[in-house]
Protein backbone atom coordinates (compact mmCIF):
# COMPACT_ATOMS: atom_id res chain seq x y z
CA UNK A 1 0.00 0.00 0.00
CA UNK A 2 1.57 3.79 -0.59
CA UNK A 3 2.78 5.01 2.68
CA UNK A 4 0.86 8.53 1.59
CA UNK A 5 -2.05 6.63 2.29
CA UNK A 6 -3.16 3.55 5.04
CA UNK A 7 -6.66 3.79 5.18
CA UNK A 8 -7.83 4.56 8.75
CA UNK A 9 -5.18 3.87 10.35
CA UNK A 10 -3.23 6.72 8.81
CA UNK A 11 -5.43 9.01 10.69
CA UNK A 12 -3.08 7.79 13.70
CA UNK A 13 0.51 8.10 12.70
CA UNK A 14 2.89 10.41 13.14
CA UNK A 15 2.57 13.79 10.65
CA UNK A 16 6.15 13.63 10.55
CA UNK A 17 7.33 12.74 6.83
CA UNK A 18 9.47 9.47 6.72
CA UNK A 19 13.07 10.04 5.79
CA UNK A 20 13.54 8.96 2.11
CA UNK A 21 15.19 5.77 1.14
CA UNK A 22 17.13 5.16 -1.87
CA UNK A 23 15.86 3.29 -5.16
CA UNK A 24 17.19 0.89 -6.34
CA UNK A 25 18.55 0.85 -9.86
CA UNK A 26 16.24 -1.13 -12.43
CA UNK A 27 17.79 -5.04 -13.03
CA UNK A 28 19.87 -6.97 -11.55
CA UNK A 29 21.33 -5.90 -8.52
CA UNK A 30 24.30 -7.76 -9.19
CA UNK A 31 24.95 -6.48 -12.76
CA UNK A 32 27.21 -3.52 -12.78
CA UNK A 33 25.80 -0.08 -13.50
CA UNK A 34 27.28 1.40 -16.98
CA UNK A 35 30.07 3.93 -17.18
CA UNK A 36 29.30 7.14 -17.83
CA UNK A 37 29.35 8.45 -21.19
CA UNK A 38 32.47 10.20 -22.10
CA UNK A 39 33.17 13.15 -24.31
CA UNK A 40 31.37 12.34 -27.66
CA UNK A 41 34.69 11.58 -29.85
CA UNK A 42 35.46 9.37 -27.16
CA UNK A 43 32.16 7.17 -27.89
CA UNK A 44 32.12 4.19 -30.39
CA UNK A 45 31.90 5.50 -34.07
CA UNK A 46 29.07 3.04 -34.95
CA UNK A 47 26.41 5.39 -33.82
CA UNK A 48 27.13 7.87 -36.42
CA UNK A 49 27.10 4.88 -39.05
CA UNK A 50 23.26 4.23 -38.54
CA UNK A 51 21.36 5.70 -40.58
CA UNK A 52 24.34 7.30 -42.87
CA UNK A 53 23.22 4.85 -46.07
CA UNK A 54 19.79 6.64 -45.64
CA UNK A 55 21.14 9.60 -45.57
CA UNK A 56 23.78 9.60 -48.46
CA UNK A 57 20.94 7.54 -50.57
CA UNK A 58 18.24 10.53 -50.39
CA UNK A 59 20.87 13.04 -51.01
CA UNK A 60 21.88 11.00 -54.59
CA UNK A 61 17.72 11.35 -55.04
CA UNK A 62 17.36 15.50 -54.49
CA UNK A 63 20.60 15.33 -56.80
CA UNK A 64 18.72 13.58 -59.69
CA UNK A 65 15.63 15.47 -59.07
CA UNK A 66 17.49 19.05 -59.34
CA UNK A 67 19.17 17.86 -62.31
CA UNK A 68 16.23 17.68 -63.91
CA UNK A 69 15.28 21.23 -62.57
CA UNK A 70 18.25 22.17 -64.75
CA UNK A 71 16.84 21.41 -67.73
CA UNK A 72 14.32 23.87 -66.95
CA UNK A 73 16.42 26.91 -66.86
CA UNK A 74 15.20 28.46 -69.82
CA UNK A 75 11.79 28.15 -68.57
CA UNK A 76 12.38 29.81 -65.39
CA UNK A 77 14.48 32.50 -67.12
CA UNK A 78 11.35 33.37 -69.05
CA UNK A 79 9.03 33.37 -66.22
CA UNK A 80 11.39 35.34 -64.18
CA UNK A 81 11.30 38.10 -67.13
CA UNK A 82 7.68 38.06 -67.75
CA UNK A 83 6.86 38.49 -64.18
CA UNK A 84 9.28 41.44 -63.97
CA UNK A 85 7.28 43.03 -66.67
CA UNK A 86 3.89 42.39 -64.96
CA UNK A 87 4.90 43.47 -61.54
CA UNK A 88 6.81 46.92 -62.54
CA UNK A 89 3.38 47.59 -64.28
CA UNK A 90 1.40 47.14 -61.41
CA UNK A 91 0.33 43.44 -61.59
CA UNK A 92 0.33 41.42 -58.82
CA UNK A 93 1.56 37.93 -57.63
CA UNK A 94 -0.71 35.48 -56.17
CA UNK A 95 0.70 32.02 -54.99
CA UNK A 96 -1.13 29.33 -53.54
CA UNK A 97 -0.27 26.04 -52.06
CA UNK A 98 -1.12 22.90 -49.31
CA UNK A 99 1.43 21.82 -46.54
CA UNK A 100 4.87 22.04 -47.49
CA UNK A 101 3.90 23.92 -51.11
CA UNK A 102 2.03 26.52 -48.97
CA UNK A 103 5.32 27.16 -46.99
CA UNK A 104 7.40 27.18 -50.17
CA UNK A 105 4.60 29.18 -51.82
CA UNK A 106 4.87 31.88 -48.77
CA UNK A 107 8.42 31.58 -48.96
CA UNK A 108 8.17 32.92 -52.82
CA UNK A 109 6.09 35.59 -51.86
CA UNK A 110 8.43 37.11 -48.78
CA UNK A 111 11.27 37.35 -51.55
CA UNK A 112 9.15 39.81 -53.30
CA UNK A 113 7.56 42.02 -50.78
CA UNK A 114 10.46 41.79 -48.69
CA UNK A 115 13.70 41.25 -51.12
CA UNK A 116 16.28 38.22 -51.99
CA UNK A 117 19.06 39.54 -51.61
CA UNK A 118 20.14 42.93 -52.87
CA UNK A 119 17.84 46.12 -51.81
CA UNK A 120 14.99 46.72 -54.03
CA UNK A 121 11.75 48.40 -54.28
CA UNK A 122 8.85 45.93 -53.19
CA UNK A 123 6.40 44.31 -55.16
CA UNK A 124 2.88 43.22 -54.68
CA UNK A 125 2.52 39.40 -53.72
CA UNK A 126 -0.20 37.69 -51.77
CA UNK A 127 0.09 33.95 -50.70
CA UNK A 128 -3.77 32.83 -50.78
CA UNK A 129 -3.43 30.18 -47.89
CA UNK A 130 -2.09 32.72 -45.84
CA UNK A 131 -5.42 34.44 -44.64
CA UNK A 132 -6.49 32.23 -42.14
CA UNK A 133 -9.90 33.65 -41.29
CA UNK A 134 -10.65 33.80 -45.15
CA UNK A 135 -9.61 30.47 -45.81
CA UNK A 136 -11.12 29.01 -42.73
CA UNK A 137 -14.70 30.68 -43.75
CA UNK A 138 -14.68 30.06 -47.56
CA UNK A 139 -13.73 26.42 -46.43
CA UNK A 140 -16.78 26.86 -44.03
CA UNK A 141 -19.03 27.70 -46.46
CA UNK A 142 -17.72 26.98 -49.62
CA UNK A 143 -16.18 24.09 -48.84
CA UNK A 144 -12.29 23.36 -48.83
CA UNK A 145 -12.14 22.84 -52.88
CA UNK A 146 -13.24 26.37 -53.09
CA UNK A 147 -10.74 28.40 -50.24
CA UNK A 148 -8.21 29.60 -53.25
CA UNK A 149 -10.65 29.95 -56.31
CA UNK A 150 -12.58 32.75 -54.37
CA UNK A 151 -9.77 34.50 -53.06
CA UNK A 152 -8.40 34.26 -56.92
CA UNK A 153 -11.99 36.20 -57.71
CA UNK A 154 -11.59 38.30 -55.09
CA UNK A 155 -8.27 39.68 -55.61
CA UNK A 156 -7.32 39.04 -58.97
CA UNK A 157 -6.90 41.28 -62.02
CA UNK A 158 -6.14 41.07 -65.64
CA UNK A 159 -2.26 41.06 -65.85
CA UNK A 160 -1.66 39.38 -62.80
CA UNK A 161 0.19 36.46 -62.32
CA UNK A 162 -0.78 33.01 -60.09
CA UNK A 163 1.88 30.85 -58.85
CA UNK A 164 0.16 27.13 -58.15
CA UNK A 165 2.59 24.53 -56.22
CA UNK A 166 1.93 20.73 -55.87
CA UNK A 167 4.47 17.46 -55.17
CA UNK A 168 1.22 15.56 -56.72
CA UNK A 169 -0.51 17.80 -59.47
CA UNK A 170 -3.79 16.34 -58.21
CA UNK A 171 -4.83 18.92 -55.44
CA UNK A 172 -8.25 19.67 -56.10
CA UNK A 173 -8.22 23.92 -54.71
CA UNK A 174 -5.58 24.36 -56.47
CA UNK A 175 -7.31 23.16 -59.85
CA UNK A 176 -10.46 25.66 -59.28
CA UNK A 177 -8.35 28.42 -58.55
CA UNK A 178 -6.40 27.64 -61.98
CA UNK A 179 -9.99 27.59 -63.16
CA UNK A 180 -11.02 31.11 -61.43
CA UNK A 181 -8.14 32.87 -63.08
CA UNK A 182 -8.63 31.58 -66.20
CA UNK A 183 -11.76 33.56 -66.09
CA UNK A 184 -10.04 36.69 -64.89
CA UNK A 185 -8.17 36.73 -67.47
CA UNK A 186 -4.43 35.40 -64.87
CA UNK A 187 -1.69 34.02 -66.47
CA UNK A 188 -1.04 30.67 -64.44
CA UNK A 189 2.01 28.45 -63.52
CA UNK A 190 2.39 25.28 -62.08
CA UNK A 191 5.31 23.93 -60.06
CA UNK A 192 4.39 20.05 -59.91
CA UNK A 193 5.52 16.13 -59.44
CA UNK A 194 5.94 14.04 -61.75
CA UNK A 195 3.45 14.62 -65.13
CA UNK A 196 1.50 15.01 -66.96
CA UNK A 197 -1.25 15.59 -64.24
CA UNK A 198 -4.15 17.33 -63.60
CA UNK A 199 -2.77 20.34 -62.58
CA UNK A 200 -0.56 21.02 -65.11
CA UNK A 201 -2.73 20.52 -68.04
CA UNK A 202 -5.02 23.34 -66.87
CA UNK A 203 -2.73 26.19 -66.54
CA UNK A 204 -0.84 28.19 -68.95
CA UNK A 205 2.97 26.35 -68.33
CA UNK A 206 3.92 24.15 -65.75
CA UNK A 207 7.50 23.14 -64.19
CA UNK A 208 6.95 19.16 -64.15
CA UNK A 209 9.71 17.30 -62.22
CA UNK A 210 9.85 13.29 -61.86
CA UNK A 211 11.05 12.14 -58.23
CA UNK A 212 9.65 11.50 -54.56
CA UNK A 213 7.41 14.18 -53.20
CA UNK A 214 10.16 15.06 -51.01
CA UNK A 215 13.00 15.50 -53.59
CA UNK A 216 10.33 17.65 -55.85
CA UNK A 217 9.48 19.52 -52.52
CA UNK A 218 13.13 20.42 -52.56
CA UNK A 219 14.02 21.13 -55.36
CA UNK A 220 10.83 23.69 -56.31
CA UNK A 221 12.46 25.57 -53.40
CA UNK A 222 15.95 25.69 -55.70
CA UNK A 223 13.14 26.60 -58.25
CA UNK A 224 12.45 29.39 -56.53
CA UNK A 225 15.42 30.74 -55.51
CA UNK A 226 16.17 30.46 -59.19
CA UNK A 227 12.90 32.69 -60.54
CA UNK A 228 14.12 34.92 -57.71
CA UNK A 229 17.81 35.37 -59.14
CA UNK A 230 16.29 35.57 -62.59
CA UNK A 231 13.86 38.19 -61.57
CA UNK A 232 15.75 41.04 -59.38
CA UNK A 233 18.55 41.09 -62.53
CA UNK A 234 15.49 41.68 -64.73
CA UNK A 235 14.51 44.40 -62.47
CA UNK A 236 18.16 45.88 -61.77
CA UNK A 237 18.50 46.10 -65.51
CA UNK A 238 14.85 47.56 -66.15
CA UNK A 239 15.90 50.53 -63.81
CA UNK A 240 19.55 50.63 -64.74
CA UNK A 241 17.72 51.14 -68.62
CA UNK A 242 15.55 53.63 -67.47
CA UNK A 243 17.85 55.75 -65.11
CA UNK A 244 20.22 55.79 -68.43
CA UNK A 245 17.23 57.13 -70.66
CA UNK A 246 16.44 59.29 -68.55
CA UNK A 247 20.18 60.72 -68.65
CA UNK A 248 20.37 60.98 -72.10
CA UNK A 249 17.48 62.81 -72.74
CA UNK A 250 18.72 65.83 -70.11
CA UNK A 251 22.75 66.08 -71.91
CA UNK A 252 20.09 66.43 -75.22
Amino acid sequence: MCALYRGANAAQASRRPAPLRAVPAAGNAATPSAAPLGPAAARPSALGLLGAPEVAEHIRASIATLEVLQQHAPLLARWAAELALRLERGGRLLVAGNGGSAAEAQHLTAELVGRYDGDRRPFSAIALHGDTSAVTAIGNDYGYHEVFARQVRAHGRPGDVLVLLSTSGKSQNLIAAAGAAREQGILTWALTGSGPNPLSVVVDEALVLDGRNCHVQESQLVAIHALCECFDARIAGSTAGSVSGSAGSREE
